[in-house]
């Protein structure tokens, strides 16, 4: 097996430090043609998510 390199940790380490902010919104949305129900998904910031299930 081949070692990974200590640089490339380097930057996978910022990258998931950042990662951990934004967060995946799946929401229900029902059709007002057939009634049924598809669903959207979203991906936004960790301090906006409540705005965003509120409707704002």
């Amino acid at each position: 097996m081949a070692k990974a390199a200590k640089t490339a940790q380097k930057k996978d380490l910022k990258a998931s430090a950042d990662a951990k902010n934004w967060t995946k919104v799946i929401r229900a949305v029902r059709s007002p043609k057939s009634g049924a129900y598809t669903f959207k998904e979203q991906i936004i910031h960790k301090d906006k998510v409540k705005d965003h299930l509120e409707g704002k």
